[in-house]
């Protein structure tokens, strides 16, 4: 209900326009305090707004002019003339106008101006769009572990010493062993026998055929 009721006081103030005093306190006159375009150049004018010109009734005038006779004062080709001593001009469009004093002398001295009038841009009220809170972004999720099969385990083979395996080896199984001792003294025997019985054979021969080489 409140911005209607803005909207509509808006509207109207749009419609009707501002009214602007020329010259402020001074009015239409040939040495105002402020120059007249420094004073236009501090406000801004929309179509539908009015200037007011305040002066002397029969010893001054507002003439509307064309751009060229507004830089060379001439007063003779005026598009409009206005001299009732309280003028008003309303902008019907926007651009420039060119106004100047219908004395010639005092137009050249300064008594003239020029009002540039901005298009008219309607204020639209678009209500506000509702927000929403923002969605958290996605946490990132770990990549999924598939577990690989492990390959089969290489059992070490069992240690050959009897503790690592609890089995009991022979000692004699794995590591030779030292030679017997009955086997070498039994080729030294035999050795000494077999001397032994060439010494005997040959006292038997000398014993049986000694008589004969004696002969």
């Amino acid at each position: 209900m409140v911005l209607i009721i803005t909207a509509s006081a808006w509207l109207i103030t749009a419609s009707e326009g501002y009214k602007f005093y020329v010259g402020g306190r001074d009015g239409w006159v040939v040495n105002p305090k402020e120059n007249f375009n420094h004073w236009a150049e501090r406000n801004r004018f929309s179509v539908n707004d009015t200037l007011f010109f305040r002066y002397n009734k029969g010893s001054d005038s507002v003439l509307v002019v064309k751009k060229e006779d507004y830089f060379s004062c001439n007063t003779t080709n005026p598009i409009q003339s206005m001299m009732d001593g309280d003028s008003e001009f309303k902008f019907d469009r926007f651009g420039p106008f060119f106004f100047i004093t219908g004395n010639a002398d005092n137009c050249n001295k300064g008594q003239k101006l020029i009002v540039v009038v901005m298009a008219v841009r309607h204020k639209h009220y678009y209500p506000p769009k509702p927000t929403y809170p923002s969605p958290s972004p996605p946490s990132s999720s770990p990549a999924p572990v598939i577990d690989s099969p492990l390959p089969p385990s290489v059992s070490s083979p069992p240690s050959e010493s009897p503790e690592a395996g609890g089995i009991d080896v022979p000692s004699g199984i794995g590591s030779p062993g030292p030679a017997p001792t009955l086997h070498k003294n039994f080729g030294s025997l035999r050795s000494e026998l077999s001397t032994l019985l060439v010494v005997a054979l040959s006292l038997v021969v000398i014993v049986v055929l000694g008589p004969f080489s004696v002969v």
